[in-house]
């Protein structure tokens, strides 16, 4: 991710007025074995967001392992297999299989990046996929704004 936007991110979530938007950052381990028990790879950015704030408000919550208490306690894990049991008959396999979900919109509605590392919402009423952003980085640069 880009030197600015980490700075950016870094000054709001550790700023002691937001210590609920802020998690424990991600281990090594804990991002191998999601990836193992998700058969995917995470998109470097993610990565790097994850390792270093945890699960953390970025305009929208970004779930990891260890989120701030103001995000839940669903992990991405948690988020990908309820996705892929929910959308298993709706959603090609390919999709289904490939991607992670890394948060959830005010509406119950899935955001999951895929193998490519580009970011789609699905609209569980309607069951379409809308891209959001190019990458993880470009949703970010989209979404947050420090308040």
């Amino acid at each position: 991710m880009k030197e600015n936007l980490i700075k950016r991110l870094r000054s709001f979530l550790f700023n002691e007025k937001h210590p609920t938007l802020v998690g424990i950052p991600a281990s090594q381990r804990e991002i191998k074995d999601a990836q193992q028990q998700l058969h995917v790879q995470f998109h470097s950015d993610y990565v790097e967001f994850i390792e270093t704030f945890g699960g953390a408000y970025a305009g929208l919550a970004i779930h990891a392992f260890s989120n701030g208490s103001s995000l839940g306690n669903e992990t991405v894990v948690d988020l990908t297999l309820d996705f892929r049991q929910q959308y298993k008959d709706i959603l090609s396999p390919n999709i289904i299989d490939t991607s992670y979900v890394i948060s959830m919109d005010g509406e119950g509605n899935p955001i999951f990046i895929d193998s490519s590392g580009k970011v789609f919402i699905c609209d569980h009423d309607c069951r379409e996929i809308k891209r959001l952003a190019d990458s993880f980085e470009l949703l970010i640069e989209d979404c947050f704004y420090e308040w």
